[in-house]
């Protein structure tokens, strides 16, 4: 077979460059958005996109001359219409034909401006784009750099809709100022000039408090639609958290025959959001009203300024004409300035939670002068280590234990004792409160956590798959295994037997979180996996816990060849599955009660053997109520 990558879930993205942005509070302004939109809109490292900038501002400004250029030409048109047949100087009789010459030049000018403001908007959409896909990466990165503690309290979906609304409430705001805002803020200048070129000043005075009170009017009344809008978010995302949680529960839902009671939850959440949308659309419904009514008065003041002037043979009939077309041109950019500040303020909204999640600190970060883990032998060692999760309840009180290279130790006990906690902290999703941890003599809080995790093999007891295919999350262990590689992992994990039976083989998909496939199949694939990664430093956590009986001596057998040669350190609840480890540590209250082989452990009498013979008893029942019902069979 020839050497082909295992198939992969999706290419990786390719490297953002590192900008330095300020980190924004939780509550997002303009001024620290603009601030921080500008390394992505600017980028130091791609002069391709700056160049872009300026052709796209270039565009603009042509576009905008055009603009305001066209009433003229409409103007003149009309004028000469008004004169034809007339008694005219000679000059005018000399172009009867200019109506049509200048009703062309009106057309050209239209097409042309709209040409240019079309090619400003094509050329910026890269840069707008590359924002977009920087800031989203960003949020993704740093989500993956955040603590355990942080993402298992929060929802998945709710925390999807924070990035969702922020990458729009981004493209939004970078699309609306860059192409609307600056263009709007140049025609009103170019307007405000012609007007005043051609007409009095009071039609500039009036058409100033026109443009001043009606976007006074749209902030304030934006600004009262912000709590509405910020309560429709916290129903959208409350509905959307409760619509993944039920879904990823799916199976739990039909257990227990609870579909009205997730209706009646959903409802209830979407329900708040129909109620807040109702009173968004409805405050919009008012704002664009006001909007309508401010600029309808102007609109009307300054034509029949004009019209009193055509009356008494003071301006013509193309001033009338011009000064109409000025106003219905300046109803564009001026509806666009109530629309511009009303999403750019939406936008602020979306983009808070996001801000917040960017601020959110790393509780686990690399220290300055982090350097690679260097495993030589991959010795573990813990030294009186002191971890709580609230500082009000210690989990562990002084925890001390070796784990010598190429050696497995097994850690057993109640629940609660803070098993699966030993195994968080090697893996420094947390950081130790007291004490060390240390591989090969090297505190494990001064090397990378990428070289420390490189080193490091886990086999939880609830494995977790991607929705793709067997391929992709056996190669997942080490992304860019040939294929050969993968199989030959499958076949060690004693899966490709299996395999072999599916149809599509290695390319059959998984489902949701694996849940096309058995709990032993799984184990098998993250079996598989950790023997691609081949780490020298492998941890068992209650890898087959969640397994019957039969299944997990047949995944014991596997464990066990995974974990020859490796330093392994096992977390164990059926004792059964550790009875050959080279020591066990008995974990109670946070504290070693006993330590030593299976054989001196049952000799002590103590908690291990109390476990011990509970869990044979049980074990003995089950086996006995299993013979019962094969034989009524």
């Amino acid at each position: 077979m020839s050497s082909q990558p295992a198939p992969a879930r999706t290419t990786q993205p390719p490297v953002q460059p590192q900008y330095t942005a300020p980190m924004l509070k939780s509550k997002a302004k303009a001024s620290e958005t603009l601030a921080f939109l500008k390394p992505y809109l600017w980028p130091s490292d791609r002069p391709d996109l700056k160049m872009q900038v300026v052709w796209a501002l270039l565009a603009m400004l042509v576009g905008k001359l055009l603009t305001v250029a066209t009433p003229f030409a409409y103007k003149w048109a009309t004028n000469a219409f008004a004169l034809k047949g007339a008694a005219a100087p000679g000059f005018w009789s000399l172009i009867m034909a200019s109506p049509i010459i200048l009703v062309l030049a009106y057309g050209v000018a239209r097409m042309f401006s709209q040409v240019f403001n079309n090619i400003r908007d094509g050329m910026f959409s890269a840069v707008g784009q590359h924002a977009v896909r920087g800031l989203a990466n960003r949020a993704f990165v740093h989500l993956h750099n955040l603590s355990l503690r942080f993402h298992l309290q929060r929802r998945t979906g709710g925390l999807s809709r924070v990035i969702e609304r922020g990458k729009t409430g981004i493209e939004t705001i970078i699309r609306l100022t860059m192409m609307v805002g600056i263009p709007t803020v140049v025609e009103f200048a170019l307007t405000a000039i012609s007007l005043w070129a051609q007409f009095d000043l009071i039609y500039v005075a009036v058409v100033a408090v026109t443009v001043v009170v009606y976007v006074w009017f749209s902030i304030v009344a934006s600004n009262m639609r912000i709590s509405i809008r910020k309560e429709m978010n916290e129903a959208d995302s409350d509905a959307m958290s409760k619509a993944v949680d039920s879904l990823l529960n799916f199976e739990t839902v039909k257990y227990f025959g609870n579909e009205a009671l997730e209706r009646g939850r959903y409802d209830r959440a979407t329900a708040m959001y129909e109620k807040a949308a109702i009173k968004t659309y409805t405050s919009l419904a008012w704002l664009n009203i006001g909007q309508a009514v401010i600029f309808s008065i102007g609109m009307v003041t300054v034509m029949l300024m004009s019209a009193w002037e055509v009356a008494h043979g003071t301006k013509t009939i193309g001033h009338f004409v011009l000064v109409n077309a000025f106003m219905m041109q300046l109803a564009i950019p001026l509806n666009f300035i109530g629309t511009l500040y009303r999403e750019i303020s939406t936008g602020l909204i979306d983009m808070e939670s996001m801000f917040k999640l960017l601020d959110e600190p790393a509780e686990v970060v690399d220290a300055d002068e982090a350097r690679d883990l260097i495993v030589t032998d991959g010795a573990v060692s813990f030294k009186d280590v002191v971890f709580s999760y609230d500082p009000d309840r210690e989990i562990l009180k002084g925890v001390s234990f070796d784990v010598p290279a190429g050696k497995t130790v097994a850690i057993v006990g109640p629940s609660g004792a803070g098993k699966s906690t030993i195994s968080r902290l090697l893996f420094r999703f947390y950081d130790v409160k007291g004490g060390a941890i240390e591989i090969d003599g090297q505190d494990i809080r001064g090397v990378s956590q990428a070289s420390l995790r490189k080193a490091i093999g886990m086999v939880p007891q609830d494995t977790v798959l991607f929705n793709d295919t067997i391929a992709y999350n056996i190669g997942y262990g080490r992304y860019g295994a040939s294929r050969e590689e993968v199989e030959a992992a499958a076949d060690r994990a004693q899966i490709s037997g299996f395999i072999a039976t599916l149809p599509k083989g290695y390319d059959t998909e998984v489902g949701e979180r694996g849940l096309k496939l058995s709990g032993g199949e799984k184990q098998r694939v993250a079996i598989a996996r950790t023997l691609l990664k081949a780490p020298p430093i492998l941890i068992l956590d209650e890898a087959t816990s969640a397994l019957d009986t039969h299944t997990e001596r047949e995944i014991q057998a596997s464990l066990d060849d995974v974990s020859k040669n490796r330093t392994t350190l096992v977390i164990a609840h059926r004792l059964s599955t550790v009875v050959n480890a080279d020591e066990i540590l008995v974990l109670k209250d946070g504290v070693v009660s006993e330590r030593g082989k299976h054989a001196q452990l049952m000799k002590l009498n103590g908690l291990y053997a109390s476990m011990w013979e509970r869990q044979r008893a049980a074990d003995d029942a089950r086996e006995a109520l299993a013979k019962v019902t094969a034989e009524a069979e």
